[in-house]
C-alpha cells in the first residue's frame, strides 16, 4: 500500500527538528532508522503531514565514554551497538540484546534511539534499558531535559516523549566484570519476542551479590522483576538449582497480552523459564 502523502524535512541540527515539530505537532512523525515507522505509514495507520528525518545529524550517531558511563547517540544503528568495543566492555549486555534483534538489515539501519522511542512492548531494547538502569537526554523548546528508562515507556508505544521533543542520546552506566545475558523466545528468528528476559548479575566470592532483571513482552512497558533480584542475593553461581528455585516467582505480578500468538498463561511460564536460563547463562 503507498503511504498519504506527506511533507518531508531533513534538518541537520537538533534545534531545528524541534522547531519543526513544535510548529507541526500532532501532525508530524519523526524518521530514525525507518524500522518501525516505515510499514506503519504503507500499512496507513498513520498518515502524518510532515516526516522528520534525523539522518542529517551525524552527531548523534557514535559511542563515547563520559566517565561512569557511556554515552550512545539516538542515531546509532544496532549494528554498530552490537559490535562497539565499549558497548561490549562496559555493557555487554546491551550489545547482546542488540545483536539479536531482527536480521542483519534491520540491524544495520534501525537505531537505538528509534526503538526506544517507539516503545513497542515486544522490543529488546526497553527492557535492557530499564536493567541497566539506562537514563535517556531528551531535548525539547525548553533545553534538554534527563528521564529515567523505567519512567519513560507508560503504556502500550507511549511514552513520556513529549510531541516537541527528540530523544537525543542514551546514557547507560558501566557495569563493568558483571555477567550478563539476554534470552528471549520467537518463532522465528526475525520475529519479535514472545516474551524477553534481560539479566545483569554481579559475582563476589562465588555468590550472586547483586542481580537486575527485567522483562520483554510481559505487559504494557519493561519492568524490574525486584522480588526474583532479591531472592537470588546470596545463591551460589554455580548451583544451578537454588537459581532455578530463587527465579520461581519471576512471573508474579505480571499482566502478559493475550492474543493470536500466545496465551497470557504460556507468556507467564515462558517468564519463569527464561527467567532461570538467562540467570544462568549470566553466572557463567
Amino acid at each position: 500500500m503507498i503511504p498519504v502523502a506527506f511533507d518531508y524535512l531533513r534538518p541537520s541540527t537538533v534545534d531545528d527538528a524541534v522547531a519543526a515539530l513544535a510548529e507541526a505537532g500532532d501532525e508530524a512523525k519523526v524518521l530514525a532508522g525507518g524500522q518501525s515507522l516505515l510499514p506503519v505509514l504503507r500499512l496507513r495507520l498513520a498518515a502524518p503531514s510532515l516526516v522528520i528525518d534525523l539522518s542529517g545529524m551525524p552527531q548523534l550517531s557514535g559511542v563515547r565514554d563520559d566517565g561512569d558511563a557511556l554515552v550512545i547517540g539516538a542515531m546509532t544503528t544496532h549494528d554498530t551497538v552490537a559490535t562497539d568495543p565499549l558497548v561490549a566492555q562496559h555493557a555487554p549486555l546491551l550489545g547482546k540484546a542488540a545483536g539479536k534483534i531482527g536480521d542483519r538489515q534491520v540491524r544495520h539501519l534501525g537505531t537505538i534511539g528509534g526503538s526506544l522511542a517507539h516503545a513497542d512492548p515486544a522490543g529488546d531494547l526497553p527492557a535492557v534499558a530499564v536493567a541497566l538502569d539506562a537514563e535517556y537526554v531528551v531535548n525539547g523548546p525548553n533545553g534538554r531535559r534527563t528521564v529515567r528508562a523505567a519512567e519513560f515507556g507508560t503504556d502500550y508505544f507511549s511514552t513520556t516523549l513529549g510531541a516537541d521533543e527528540v530523544l537525543v542520546e542514551v546514557r547507560v552506566p558501566k557495569l563493568s566484570g558483571w555477567g550478563s545475558h539476554y534470552e528471549k523466545f520467537h518463532r522465528v528468528s526475525q520475529a519479535w519476542a514472545l516474551v524477553g528476559v534481560a539479566v545483569a548479575v554481579q559475582r563476589d566470592n562465588g555468590s550472586i551479590a547483586q542481580a537486575r532483571i527485567a522483562f520483554t513482552n510481559l505487559g504494557p512497558a519493561p519492568r524490574r522483576a525486584s522480588t526474583v533480584e532479591s531472592a537470588l542475593v546470596g545463591v551460589p553461581v554455580s548451583d544451578q538449582a537454588a537459581i532455578a528455585s530463587a527465579c520461581t516467582s519471576a512471573a508474579d505480578g505480571l499482566t502478559p497480552p493475550d492474543d493470536q500468538f500466545a496465551s497470557a498463561d504460556y507468556r507467564l511460564h515462558l517468564a519463569r523459564v527464561l527467567t532461570a536460563r538467562a540467570v544462568a547463562a549470566a553466572c557463567s
